[in-house]
């Protein structure tokens, strides 16, 4: 019996993603998710240098400033909470010093900068269409920082709106980078804070913004993350306890298809030897000063090496 509807995928045939790859991950906490199996098989990866972005104005907001290499002065922080913001920002970059804001801000800029310029591949995993508005200012915020509600407007990215910021991120990231390969997803993680209906609206509006512009003769391509977990899992014990993230099992079998999608052949075998030193090295012994042990740490060790005299960026 068949007891599963399957998406089917076929394996990337131009530019999948190998160990000469340079990749970029910007978004929702689902691309940090990929962005860590890809960092636990040592792929060069570069995620998330603001922290986590929801909507699709944030991330264009963050590719903006930095293609431009804008700099963050005093204007663009806040006080709040006994600690320093930015609105543009995850309150992972907060700090209760002004200065060290600024330069963490500062410092992601110019990382980022550099990264779309040198990127292969970049990642973008949109959360969802909902947005706040600052009324002070006039401006939609990344992260609203526990700054009091009643501050900001709540706005949902119309279809449209949805669809030209994804224009303008494939733009502008074409224009600086043409050999860049864009990857957009849609993050399965439900924002039922919204509401259940608004927040099936808000995936809807993604879906249908993204989708005007995929385009595999430009290098623009979508990774169904949303509908793995939407049509192939289907059930709540593929979800955490809070039962909106996906659960461990959800997140590798998604993994697993977008290996099977987007990692190349070649690097399948590289894969295999990092898990197997990432094994080892978490590998607790009963006797760590046993001549058993000391044999099995020097194994270790020539496997390290032999992979870094192939790939020198590899590190453990």
């Amino acid at each position: 019996m068949q007891l599963q509807t399957n998406i089917p995928f076929v394996k990337e045939p131009y530019n999948p993603i190998s160990y000469k790859s340079n990749i970029c991950l910007l978004g929702s906490c689902f691309s940090e998710h990929i962005g860590d199996k890809l960092a636990y098989y040592k792929f060069n990866t570069f995620q998330n240098p603001f922290g986590i972005l929801f909507h699709p104005k944030a991330i264009e907001n963050l590719i903006v400033k930095a293609i431009n290499q804008e700099v963050f002065t005093e204007a663009a922080v806040f006080y709040q909470n006994e600690r320093w913001h930015c609105f543009e920002a995850h309150s992972e970059l907060s700090h209760e010093d002004k200065e060290t804001v600024l330069k963490r801000l500062n410092t992601a800029i110019a990382q980022t900068h550099q990264t779309l310029q040198e990127a292969s591949h970049i990642i973008i995993t949109l959360g969802t269409a909902w947005t706040y508005r600052f009324i002070e200012t006039d401006t939609l915020v990344a992260n609203c920082h526990k700054v009091p509600q009643k501050q900001f407007l709540k706005e949902l990215l119309s279809v449209d709106e949805v669809a030209a910021s994804v224009e303008n991120c494939i733009a502008l990231l074409k224009s600086f980078n043409p050999k860049l390969t864009i990857l957009y997803t849609v993050s399965p993680v439900r924002h039922v804070k919204d509401g259940f209906v608004e927040n099936q609206q808000s995936k809807a509006h993604l879906l249908a913004g993204i989708h005007q512009h995929i385009s595999k003769r430009e290098n623009v391509h979508y990774f169904p993350s949303y509908e793995l977990m939407m049509d192939e899992l289907r059930d709540y014990r593929f979800y955490a306890d809070d039962m909106l993230h996906p659960n461990t099992l959800a997140v590798n079998y998604i993994w697993e298809k977008f290996q099977h999608a987007w990692i190349s052949h070649e690097s399948e075998q590289t894969m295999e030897v990092v898990a197997s030193i990432q094994k080892g090295l978490a590998h607790k012994p009963f006797h760590p000063n046993s001549e058993q042990h000391q044999k099995f740490l020097a194994n270790l060790h020539t496997k390290i090496e032999k992979l870094q005299q192939e790939f020198s960026f590899i590190k453990f």
